[in-house]
């Protein structure tokens, strides 16, 4: 029988989910308007944004379906094609992380779709509570480290590429915290036309060069049902991802990255979700300090200084006169770069 090579089987499954994720746009969106649940704009953003209040949200649904049948398919024809023997442990194993990595992203996503919900049926552009969001992540996140440690990653080492630091128990706490931090860094770049899918498919290509290739196949399968997504989210976007679609996403990021063990490379890969949520870190925290500093010498409240225009950053470009276009492609590109020296580290 002839074997099929697993990067066209990869090719395959990248070409079924855009395609998929594209037609599914074709009904979603109109039956999204039909049912009324479009976005609500904050009245701190940017002026020119209330053009898109009541565009549809939830778009999300695109790449979720489209990724997870196509993986499911994709994985099928690699143990037909590529597979001689299905008893293999490793086989097996490799089997359960996938399926740990696709329900960890999907629970993500539940997460997403209450948040979206309550702003769609509510009119709450606020959605969860912050500490309602940061439990549910917190004990995802813990029950996903510890499906890791029962299919056998029992190393508490942290990998810096260069080096290695062994935290021993230190080291979960702490992978919980780089989860969050990551996937609601994933949330915070969804905030431009069309940025969150494009820097996403490029990290999840990024991926696709270093993981295993079960994980493989769900990562180029999230990369074709993010450029899928972006027939409709590109600028001027006829639907949004929502929370739904973003947190399926992050959920999905630090689920793969995680499986790979190296995590300076799971920085590198999605260094522009870092920078995006260092930046809103950095303003609120220079905000604070000022904001403090004034009412000490005048009494008054509420005076602090920023560094940026507005944060995340893409804002911060945004109110300095880049277009929505410029922004996707500086952004994509530097991602694409940092991703690229991440994969090298580990293939050289």
């Amino acid at each position: 029988m002839r074997i099929m090579p697993i990067i066209w089987i990869l090719l395959a499954t990248a070409l079924l989910s855009a395609v998929f994720a594209a037609a599914i746009g074709r009904g979603l969106i109109p039956y999204l308007k039909k049912i009324h649940f479009g976005q609500t704009i904050l009245e701190i953003g940017p002026r020119w944004h209330k053009n898109k209040q009541g565009t549809p949200i939830m778009g999300g649904f695109m790449f979720i379906i489209s990724s997870v049948v196509t993986v499911i398919a994709g994985y099928v024809l690699y143990r037909i094609q590529c597979v001689q023997d299905g008893t293999d442990p490793e086989i097996r194993n490799g089997m359960l992380r996938l399926i740990a990595c696709v329900v960890f992203s999907l629970l993500f996503s539940c997460i997403g779709f209450a948040d979206d919900y309550i702003k769609a049926v509510k009119k709450q552009n606020l959605g969860l509570r912050p500490r309602q969001k940061m439990a549910a992540q917190f004990l995802l996140c813990a029950g996903f480290l510890a499906v890791l440690y029962a299919l056998g990653d029992h190393s508490t080492e942290l990998d810096l590429i260069f080096c290695k630091l062994d935290l021993h128990f230190f080291y979960y706490p702490i992978m919980i915290l780089f989860m969050i931090y990551l996937s609601n860094a994933v949330n915070l770049t969804d905030g431009v036309d069309g940025l969150c899918g494009t820097v996403t498919a490029v990290a999840m290509l990024a991926f696709t060069m270093i993981c295993s290739k079960e994980i493989s196949l769900y990562a180029i399968a999230i990369a074709g049902g993010c450029l899928g997504f972006l027939v409709w989210n590109l600028h001027p976007a006829k639907c949004f991802m929502g929370d739904t679609g973003s947190m399926y996403l992050g959920g999905a990021f630090v689920a793969i990255g995680l499986t790979t063990h190296q995590h300076l490379v799971m920085v590198l890969v999605g260094l522009v979700y870092v920078l995006e949520a260092l930046s809103v870190v950095i303003q609120v925290s220079y905000f604070k300090y000022t904001a403090k500093q004034h009412f000490k010498k005048t009494g008054e409240k509420g005076k602090g200084k920023r560094i940026f225009k507005m944060t995340p950053i893409h804002h911060h470009f945004e109110m300095s006169g880049f277009s929505e276009y410029r922004i996707v492609a500086t952004f994509s590109l530097f991602g694409l770069i940092a991703g690229t020296l991440g994969v090298l580290t580990v293939l050289l």
